[in-house]
């Protein structure tokens, strides 16, 4: 380990809560010598900074290592099930049952760069690029994120990420959002997921800037998002290795929550 940590870094009661959810080495084969840790510190790091891959400073591993367990866990599914099994914990820890029964709905529309990959253009936000939809439990936890062209409307971008999520939330009955979801998706959610889509309307007597019932909290969870330089623009070629980014930002964010209120529990 470097002398000097980086403010991404994993302190030792952090790595404690990843270190179980980390993938074992494969049998057979040549035994595996990488330093898990520093492995995911370069991750965190990459995320925080906003560098690339190739720019990875040498006390961590070699780039490509890194980037090849990155890869493999987005392969794999392991950053979504690194997200449930933390979000779960700090749900539990904060009194809450494992699974939600509420939840909000919200997108993101984010500016790509020359790098290959599907975009298109949000006329309603002036971006080219692509559109971030995600669903969140009250706390603002992330509980699942569908990356897709920007030019795909927020209703139409609504089905596909909730037709991906309604096998997951046995709980969940009720989900919250702003008024570009209303309409044909209203009954199209309750015919083929079973769950109430309420509509939060901000009044028409309102000037300026209104905090508005349940949609600040997924507002808030983008506004995390911000903390993570690589999340400023959309890099990547695959919509899924976005997707991947933004689980692994997030559990950085819980694990970081959960360790301090464990501290906080001991003191």
């Amino acid at each position: 380990m470097k002398d000097e940590a980086y403010p991404s870094d994993l302190d030792d009661a952090e790595w404690e809560m990843l270190e179980p959810l980390i993938p074992k080495a494969k049998p057979g084969g040549r035994p595996r010598t990488t330093n898990m840790r520093l492995v995911l510190n370069a991750i965190f790091y990459v995320l925080r900074s906003g560098c690339a891959w190739r720019m990875l400073p040498h006390d961590f591993p070699p780039w490509k290592t890194v980037y090849h367990y990155f890869r493999q866990w987005r392969i794999d599914g392991v950053w979504e099930q690194i997200n449930e099994a933390l979000r779960i914990q700090l749900r539990k820890a904060n009194g809450r049952e494992a699974e939600p029964s509420a939840a909000i709905l919200d997108s993101q529309s984010v500016k790509t760069t020359e790098t290959k990959g599907i975009r298109g253009y949000d006329a309603a936000k002036g971006v080219k690029g692509r559109k971030r939809h995600i669903l969140v439990d009250t706390m603002g936890l992330l509980l699942i994120v569908l990356v897709h062209a920007a030019n795909i409307q927020d209703r139409d971008g609504a089905k596909l990420l909730l037709a991906k999520a309604r096998q997951c939330f046995s709980r969940l009955h009720l989900i919250w959002a702003d008024a570009a979801y209303s309409g044909k998706l209203i009954s199209w959610v309750l015919t083929n997921c079973s769950w109430v889509l309420e509509i939060v309307k901000r009044s028409d007597d309102a000037k300026g800037f209104q905090v508005l019932p349940r949609r600040w909290v997924v507002e808030r969870t983008f506004a995390w998002f911000g903390r993570y330089r690589r999340l400023s623009k959309d890099y990547e070629t695959l919509p899924e290795t976005s997707e991947a980014i933004i689980y692994a930002a997030m559990s950085r964010l819980m694990v970081r929550h959960l360790a301090y209120q464990a501290q906080a529990a001991v003191v």
